[in-house]
């Protein structure tokens, strides 16, 4: 657990609270790495990347980056992720029963490519007042992230895959990241394929959301369509979010922001991280139930896990929890029009959660 910047910290409470009272099986290795409270060191993230070494699945708030430069281009989120090669970011937005938006019943799932791209860290200032930023794109990365959302197509059941670039300007870089999604393209038929130009795209994603099932886009694109597509459905407080490599996987929010001007003043959305939480036991039971154990010590992953199915029935009951309380609609925080704390929130979610649940 790496709680991060902002309402970071108070959100990671919730979670612990809510797994406390549903008697969630797992044990947190918590970690403080923060740039802006000076709680950042390349120690410390070592320390970090050794806990994920071990136990392969982390749940992270927002690690907020300083705006300004102070001799390393490279913020430690940024270098967190590339030290785990947490290539693909996925967002998952899907509207809340009960919260009325502009648009309800949405169900579309973005994939951003997120090791290269405008994030490479590489600028310089090539003559005084002229300052050079390399935007990366290589086939390699861009092949692997095409395939990972026609998997994650195939996998889900997902009808079609969008390629979202800026190829008419960009006519190498992106043109390249386009060419390697139609290339893969052809190695999954029954999945349908389109393209948009990124500008397109968020004008679609306002007027008519419902036209796109997963995007697959470079990493500014995707940090930027991330927001916006939250922005749909309520907000950066209720869209989950996770990212992963071959090897790790990462929950966070699915529009990373720190919400800085609510910390300390009990008002910020739990719903998006105890998704997030809810979404990594599920995802921890396909790890163990894959490894073809029932519980007991598995080969690379803490010993004395409890039985996997136990997992998938308590991140049920947490998402089930959320979802009810969101869709009782007398309890909301004020990001979704109401009086409601962060405290009275997780309150009414631990007061739905059943401990006969499923039985």
């Amino acid at each position: 657990m790496l709680p991060g910047d902002g309402v970071g910290p108070e959100l990671m409470h919730a979670v612990k609270e809510v797994f406390k009272a549903g008697n969630v099986p797992v044990i947190f290795d918590e970690h403080h790495l923060s740039e802006v409270q000076n709680t950042a060191s390349e120690e410390k993230l070592d320390r970090v990347v050794d806990s994920m070494k071990e136990s392969k699945v982390a749940l992270i708030g927002k690690i907020h980056t300083p705006m300004e430069y102070k001799g390393d281009l490279a913020s430690y989120d940024m270098r967190l992720r590339r030290k785990l090669d947490l290539f693909a970011n996925v967002v998952h937005v899907k509207s809340l029963p009960g919260y009325q938006t502009r648009h309800n019943n949405l169900d579309l799932v973005i994939i951003r490519e997120q090791t290269e791209g405008e994030y490479s860290s590489l600028e310089h200032e090539s003559a005084k007042g002229v300052i050079e930023c390399l935007k990366i794109i290589t086939r390699a990365k861009s092949q692997r992230i095409a395939k990972f959302a026609f998997d994650y197509a195939t996998k889900k059941g997902r009808a079609k895959v969008t390629a979202v670039h800026k190829a008419n300007i960009m006519k190498l870089g992106d043109g390249l990241f386009l060419q390697c999604c139609k290339e893969v393209a052809e190695l999954y038929p029954k999945i349908k394929f389109d393209t948009m130009i990124i500008d397109n795209c968020c004008m679609q994603l306002v007027q008519n959301p419902y036209q796109f099932d997963v995007l697959v886009m470079p990493n500014l694109y995707g940090n930027i369509v991330d927001n916006l597509a939250a922005g749909l459905v309520g907000g950066a407080g209720v869209v989950p979010g996770e990212s992963y490599s071959a090897e790790y996987a990462v929950f966070e929010l699915g529009a990373r922001h720190p919400f800085a001007q609510a910390v300390g003043r009990n008002i910020a959305n739990p719903t998006a991280m105890l998704l997030s939480a809810s979404n990594m036991l599920r995802h921890l039971k396909y790890v163990l139930g894959s490894k073809g154990g029932s519980g007991g010590a598995s080969e690379g992953l803490t010993p004395c896990l409890p039985p996997f199915s136990s997992l998938e029935y308590h991140s049920n009951m947490i998402s089930d929890a959320v979802k009810k309380v969101i869709k009782g609609g007398k309890v909301r925080t004020r990001d979704l029009g109401g009086y409601s704390t962060t405290s009275d929130f997780v309150k009414s979610v631990i007061d739905n959660l059943h401990p006969n649940y499923g039985a």
